[in-house]
């Protein structure tokens, strides 16, 4: 058995020690809660700036337009496999210029184009000289994919058509 004062060591001791555990768990917790509460404004910060995806936008201006996906697609100089994988998964990001031949095949104006750029995560740059071609065209009305291209190329630039992804 042990003595007297061992025992108050002890209890001491397991004392001093839940202490801390309380202490520990309780800014453990607090340290969770403000965790949490972060999640959570981060999500509704998301849920608020989270704009419509690619997939969405680019179907809405070709619903607006009035016309068939065919079409757009091969006005665009797209495969039709590509635009069916763009149709049929709406997490798909196509590249810059997949988005930029769409844009002028639905002859946007320079706003929507911008915004259904956007919707895939690019823009045009003032710094790029392929963007700036683009913006030209854009400025001037020029839609058709073949002066585009004779733009692009002046420039020694790829061209748009048969852009596959």
């Amino acid at each position: 058995m042990l003595d007297k004062k061992l025992l108050l060591e002890l209890k001491e001791y397991v004392k001093c020690h839940l202490t801390l555990i309380v202490f520990n768990l309780s800014e453990s917790m607090a340290s969770q809660e403000k965790s949490i509460a972060q999640h959570f404004e981060l999500e509704e910060f998301i849920k608020s700036k989270r704009q419509p995806t690619f997939n969405k936008v680019l179907f809405s201006y070709i619903d607006k337009l009035g016309s068939n996906d065919s079409d757009i697609y091969k006005k665009a100089g797209l495969d039709r496999r590509l635009f069916s994988k763009i149709r049929s998964n709406p997490g798909y990001r196509p590249g810059k210029t997949t988005v930029v031949a769409l844009g002028l095949a639905l002859e946007l104006e320079e706003l929507e184009f911008d915004n259904l750029l956007s919707s895939a995560g690019y823009s045009l740059s003032d710094s790029e000289t392929f963007d700036l071609v683009i913006q030209f065209c854009l400025e001037k009305g020029i839609y058709n994919l073949y002066q585009v291209n004779e733009a692009l190329d002046y420039f020694s630039l790829k061209p748009l058509n048969g852009v596959n992804e």
